[in-house]
């Protein structure tokens, strides 16, 4: 596949006030009212965008499977006539949402086997997963976690804070925590400073990361405030999560630039869906978009096997043929790793085109993203006998 000569628009436009326009800036921008005056039903639906058939089947329905939310801020960057929006198929239930495929599961990941005590998952040796609340600023259709997300699921998520910390403590092998959920940075700066500092108290842990897609959701909560909590905690990270290069507006730009300059590592994971981003234009639009943000393009997921999926699934075929299509046509750092989180918890895969041709003990042959095949010796030894050439180092200085 190669990419379009033809370049799309990478501007990062505000979309205030949109919907809202008779809102006061300071409301606006307040992450509270945000989230108090989120989209969360049929009617609210209607008010603002002609739903199609199968969307109004789907609201209907949410209520049983994962919540309707959606914040003032990202509804903004729905369009009002067009069911086939990227943004509005992240958000916008459907009622393929209510299809089940016998290769689909509650839990594609296999976290909940993984979970020596409650909100707890230990899958890799040296890292854990912390779920510290099961809400988040607006939902995603394709949630991973959707059994327990939103309140609406099949299960409740009942972490147990205090032996989680009682667990992490005996167990000196873990040395990486990530907070995720849910989303961590819903919580109170005091509430979630609480949690970070017992885990900076715990002298074996050397690596904090939170997963969030609050700065994308809910630009507003990334304030001044909060990043000056943050920096106290070094080395934190945090994984954002973008899927479109529309999500990245000039709100959400200067969010993550505020955590940037709080010295906060940022990586992106985008989920391969369809409709949204299965293309390559797309996909190096918001990947060289992200640099811009001072992002670097982390992993790229296929779909997870979650219940009610199948209308968004995309072929693995498609997503290596996207990442071939990247590699040699922008920077390196902007390629991220294209990975499958395999069934029932075995972890994630990388998942990488072709490049390898021939291997054994003498030499490897490969192709680079031009087609153009070489070869590199496994085992050569410079002999001793026939001397080295003369390099002629002027050539490199002058």
């Amino acid at each position: 596949m190669q990419l379009s000569s033809a370049r799309s628009e990478k501007s990062f436009v505000t979309h205030t006030p949109g919907y809202w326009p008779d809102i006061e800036p300071a409301l606006w921008n307040d992450w509270k009212w945000q989230l108090k005056n989120r989209v969360t039903t049929l009617a609210q639906l209607e008010q603002h965008l002609a739903l199609s058939n199968e969307e109004r089947s789907g609201v209907l329905l949410s209520g049983n499977k994962l919540s309707l939310a959606v914040t003032p801020h990202f509804f903004n960057l729905i369009e009002r006539d067009n069911p086939d929006c990227p943004i509005r198929r992240q958000v916008i239930p459907r009622i393929e949402e209510s299809w089940t495929s016998p290769y689909e599961m509650s839990d594609p990941c296999g976290e909940d086997s993984h979970m020596p005590v409650p909100g707890l998952v230990h899958r890799y040796p040296d890292r854990v997963l912390f779920l510290v609340t099961d809400r988040c600023a607006s939902y995603c259709r394709y949630c991973t976690r959707s059994r327990v997300v939103s309140g609406a699921g099949e299960q409740e998520l009942h972490t147990d804070f205090e032996q989680a910390f009682r667990y992490l403590e005996e167990h000196t092998e873990v040395r990486d925590v990530l907070l995720s959920g849910g989303d961590a940075l819903l919580f109170s700066d005091d509430k979630l400073e609480s949690i970070l500092k017992r885990l900076r108290a715990i002298e074996h842990i050397e690596f904090l990361r939170i997963g969030s897609r609050v700065p994308i959701f809910l630009p507003q909560r990334i304030t001044p405030q909060l990043c000056a909590m943050l920096q106290k905690y070094h080395p934190l990270w945090m994984s954002v999560h973008v899927n479109h290069p529309r999500e990245l507006t000039i709100e959400v730009k200067q969010a993550l630039e505020r955590l940037a300059n709080a010295g906060v590592p940022l990586g992106n994971q985008s989920v391969l869906l369809r409709g949204v981003n299965d293309d390559a234009d797309t996909m190096r639009d918001l990947v060289q978009k992200l640099l811009m943000c001072r992002v670097r393009p982390y992993y790229l997921y296929q779909l997870d096997l979650i219940t009610g999926s199948s209308h968004l699934k995309v072929p693995v075929s498609k997503g290596i043929e996207i990442i071939e299509a990247l590699r040699g046509h922008t920077t390196g750092y902007a390629i991220p790793q294209y990975v499958i989180d395999a069934p029932g918890g075995g972890g994630k895969v990388p998942v990488n085109p072709g490049y390898t041709l021939f291997h054994d003990a003498e030499k490897i042959v490969i192709r680079n993203y031009e087609g153009k095949v070489f070869e590199y010796p496994e085992n050569g030894v410079a002999s001793v006998s026939k001397p080295m050439p003369k390099v002629d180092l002027d050539y490199f200085y002058s």
